[in-house]
Parts: structure tokens; sequence; C-alpha cells
């Protein structure tokens, strides 16, 4: 299982199956594993990872060659920016001016001629009807030639030295005070250094691209055993808390009953006891006798209302007739009342 989780996150990434999955699915795990006996870690088969292999191998030779040509090409090229530099500050010799002018004149006929291409593949007329032997004519002298193709090498391994000069400098700056032999010795150890932090360097993008896979199956787990986390919870929630919750409330308001009734009690008690320290024992006594009194004058009235109630009960049995008889009474009532106050006023004035 080991072996095969290694070879998903190796040579088959973007299969990411987790050790469950596999345990799920043996069958198709075997084919993996039978898989992974032909595909390297870049996920070609074998037969095309080596010829892989050999096209980069010639891809890095023929880089080399075009790279080499390509340096000289333009070292020659700053050679010449240089001395038009210093022709505007410095006087140089002759031999320095003829050196440049030919080494000028001879890479513009050979760029020229490089344009120009071979006269067997050309389907196209030459450019300004020029042949190649028209611009060989232009040609520095031979003398000049030899000359400037003895001194060349000179010029370009001193170009050559000021650029790796430069280079370690940029890389160690601690090396811009040494001498140049001791200079020369560390270009000489730079390519090796230079390959090595570059080995190191693709080495840990190959650990910070495995940690990122690891790091990506760690969040899938990790979200996968949340998710079971919280299903967990609500399941306990469900379970057990809603379930107790009912028992919870009928204790406590059993409990708050209690303190209910405790706090009446107390209450009752503090009443009790103002009461006993505000009145003494004859005045509780006198207290009881007048209550005792209105009691029975409440009783009275009760039962002199209830027998009014019988009389008024028996009166409105009579129904409208009662009615009528009770208007008539009232103003009988009323006319008396005047008669005796029209009485008693004769009666003032007579006297």
């Amino acid at each position: 299982m080991e072996i095969l989780q290694q070879v998903c996150s190796k040579q088959l990434p973007p299969c990411n199956l987790s050790e469950e999955d596999l345990l799920q699915n043996l069958h198709f795990s075997k084919l993996l594993l039978t898989l992974s006996q032909h595909v390297d870690e870049s996920g070609l088969s074998l037969t095309l990872a080596k010829e892989q292999v050999q096209a980069w191998k010639e891809v890095r030779l023929h880089k080399t060659t075009w790279l080499r040509s390509e340096i000289l090409q333009r070292v020659i090229q700053e050679l010449l920016v240089d001395y038009y530099v210093k022709t505007q500050d410095t006087n140089l010799t002759s031999e320095d001016k003829k050196f440049h002018e030919t080494l000028e004149q001879q890479l513009l006929v050979t760029e020229l001629t490089q344009l120009l291409g071979p006269s067997q593949e050309r389907e196209m007329p030459p450019l300004l009807g020029l042949e190649k032997a028209d611009l060989l004519e232009l040609m520095p002298p031979s003398e000049d030639f030899v000359r400037m193709r003895a001194r060349l090498p000179l010029e370009v391994e001193e170009q050559l030295k000021k650029k790796c000069f430069t280079l370690l400098c940029y890389h160690d700056p601690s090396s811009d005070s040494d001498s140049e032999t001791l200079k020369a010795a560390k270009v000489w150890k730079l390519a090796e250094v230079l390959v090595g932090e570059k080995q190191q360097c693709q080495d840990l993008k190959s650990h910070q691209k495995e940690q990122t896979v690891l790091l990506e199956k760690k969040s899938a787990t990790y979200s996968q055993v949340l998710l079971r986390c919280l299903a967990l919870l609500q399941r306990l929630l469900q379970e057990h808390r809603l379930k107790t919750q009912s028992e919870l409330d009928r204790i406590n308001a059993q409990y708050l009953e209690i303190k209910c009734t405790a706090m009446i009690l107390k209450l009752r008690m503090e009443e009790l006891k103002i009461l006993s320290d505000t009145y003494t024992a004859e005045k509780v006594e006198v207290h009881r006798l007048i209550r005792d009194r209105l009691e029975g004058a409440i009783r009275l009235q009760e039962q002199d209302m209830e027998k009014s109630r019988q009389v008024l009960n028996t009166y409105e049995v009579l129904g409208e007739e009662f009615d009528r008889l009770v208007k008539e009474y009232t103003q009988l009532k009323q006319a008396t009342e005047n008669k005796r106050w029209a009485l008693q006023e004769f009666n003032k004035a007579y006297r």
C-alpha cells in the first residue's frame, strides 16, 4: 500500500487517491502498480522517455554550439562598441585603429554574405543584385586580416575575462577586492558552483512540489475528518442534549416552584413578626372583638339584603302591572309631599 501511494504521488499525481480508495478498489490498485512499471515519474512510457532524453541531449548540443558562436559574435560587437567609445575619449594607436577597422569590415562582410545565403537555394533574385563574389571583393587585405586574426583571440579572451570577473563579483560581491589570480581561480570553479546551486534550486522545487501534493492530501483528509466531527457533534446534540432537555426543564420548574413557596413563607413569617412586634395581646383581643361585631353586622346586613332580594323577586313575578303600580305609587307619594309642603307653607303664612 505504501509503494502504491508513492506511485500515485510521484508517477501518477493526477490520481490523488487515498488509502481507503485503494483498499476499496483492489483491481484498480493492481492496474496502477502494473502501469507504474511501464511509465517514468513524468508519466511517459519508458521508450518515449529514452527518446526524450536523447532528443534533449541533441538539443543541448546544438544549443551549446549556437551559444558559442552567439557569444563570440556579441563579444566582437562589444569590442567594436568599446573602440568607438574610446576614440571619443582617448587617442588610439594606428595599430589599434587598423585592427578594429579590419575587424569591423570583416564582420560586416561576413554578416552580409550570410544574409545572401547559398546561391543554389535562392528562388528569388539576390538583394540589390549582389552576389557573394561582389561582397568578397570588399574583404580587407590579407595582411591586415592575418594580423587581425592573430590578435583577435587575445582581445576576445580579455573581454571574456572581464565578463567572468563581473559575473563573479555579482555572484560573490566579496571577490571584488581579490587579486586577478584569485578571481581566475574562483571563476574556474564558478561553473560548478552555479550548477550546484541550480541543482539545489531544482531539488528545492521538487521538494516543494511534493510538499504541496502532501499538503493538498492532508487538507482533503482534514476536511473529511472535520465533516465527520461535525456530524458526530450534531448526533450528540440530537440524541443526548435534546433528549435530556425535558428532564432538565422539569427539574428547573420544580426548583423554581419550591423556591417561590419558600419565598412566600418567608414573607408570611416576616409579616407575622411585624404584627407580633406591633400589637400586644390586649390590642389583638380588642381587634378580635371588633372584628366579630363587624362580621356579625355584615351577616345581618347580608340577611336583610337576602330578604329584600326575595321580596323583589316576588314583585318581579307581577311583571308590567307591578311597574305600573310602582309608577302610580311614586306619583301619589310625590303629590303627597307637594301638598304637605304647601300646607306647611300655608301654616307659616297664617301664623
